[in-house]
């Protein structure tokens, strides 16, 4: 199971082959809890199943809907699953994501994926990446104030000393940290833009950070041996580094939008923000965390209408626009309600 990266997000949103199935499912971490997770799931399937047999012959959705039931029946899978659950199928595609934080349970048939659920998931500003390393090993993990779980380090990476070709002399062991400061920047740091935070020795943090190229580095890093912290001390402490930055990005991020509302390239006005996100207009959108705006977007034209959120066909208009920015290239941040500087739930930063 991979996890949901902002990278692996623009890959959904590409033009996909219909029919695609679009399936969120909360999940558990521990037992008991988590028997009921694959029950839960096979009776998605099934309902996807149905809608699907009531368009189109068996021949077509046999292809999409085996590797759902391989899934469910995967026992491994669900004994180590996180909060959540996305999973993606398509004509040639199938895709399953862990996430670190609940979604509401759907399951969904549509031209295209559904991935309004992710946005703020991955836009959320206390996201990072934590590495933990010593001279014979290392550990990559990514999580958020609240959860901080390993991620399998992308192929070609040296994950031990020896996988780079070294033992125990100090200049294989520069080969080891040079591979995989040179790995995790152009597999990880680079396609997530998340913060990187160090987890080692004093010795190796200062031999690590002397050859790192990785601009995602924080300025400090945890000086523990790494293998030594239980999961929730680490997490902890590499949150005590992350804190201040997020902070930091989140005072920048308001002060940028409030010096450009000054020269009117910025608006907290929705109706504002979605004539400009058709256009291409919007560099930064900033929506706020937990903020729902019942609505619907028109994507042709910008022009948005405010509605009842029980009807089935009314969406959240925040997650409609981030979508839209994303989709054309934007940056989207999720942020506090304490935070935000417009009442309206979104604040957008235009690029001209």
């Amino acid at each position: 199971m991979r996890s949901m990266s902002l990278y692996r997000l623009n890959e959904l949103l590409a033009p996909t082959e219909p029919p695609c199935i679009s399936i969120y499912q909360p999940t558990h971490r521990q037992h008991p809890d988590n028997q009921q997770d694959p029950i839960r799931f096979g009776n998605l399937v099934t309902g996807v199943e149905d809608s699907l047999r009531r368009e189109h012959p068996n021949r077509e959705i046999r292809p999409l809907l085996e590797p759902f039931r391989a899934l469910g029946e995967d026992r491994e899978f669900w004994q180590h699953t996180l909060d959540g659950l996305a999973v993606f199928a398509s004509p040639g595609s199938f895709r399953a994501y862990g996430l670190q934080r609940t979604v509401p349970e759907r399951a969904i048939i549509a031209g295209s994926v559904h991935v309004k659920p992710l946005v703020r998931f991955v836009q959320s500003a206390d996201r990072y990446q934590v590495l933990c390393l010593s001279r014979q090993e290392a550990k990559l993990y990514e999580g958020n104030r609240d959860a901080l779980d390993p991620i399998e380090l992308a192929d070609g990476i040296p994950r031990t000393n020896a996988e780079a070709g070294g033992y125990e002399r100090d200049s294989n062991d520069m080969r080891f940290f040079r591979a995989l400061d040179r790995g995790v920047l152009d597999r990880h740091s680079r396609p997530s833009g998340l913060p990187l935070v160090l987890v080692g020795t004093t010795e190796n943090l200062e031999h690590f950070r002397r050859i790192s190229d990785n601009p995602a580095l924080t300025g400090e890093g945890v000086r523990f041996d790494p293998w030594s912290l239980p999961p929730d001390r680490l997490r902890e402490e590499a949150w005590q580094v992350v804190l201040p930055h997020y902070l930091q990005r989140l005072a920048g991020l308001v002060d940028n939008f409030h010096e450009a509302r000054s020269r009117r390239l910025a608006s907290g006005d929705l109706s504002d923000i979605a004539q400009a996100a058709v256009a291409n207009r919007v560099a930064t959108l900033l929506v706020e965390a937990d903020r729902v705006v019942p609505g619907t977007l028109d994507r042709a034209s910008g022009r948005i209408s405010f509605e009842d959120l029980s009807r089935h066909d009314v969406d959240d208009l925040l997650d409609d626009l981030a979508e839209l920015v994303l989709s054309k290239g934007g940056e989207v941040v999720v942020v506090p309600t304490d935070r935000m500087p417009a009442r309206s739930g979104a604040a957008a930063i235009f690029r001209f």
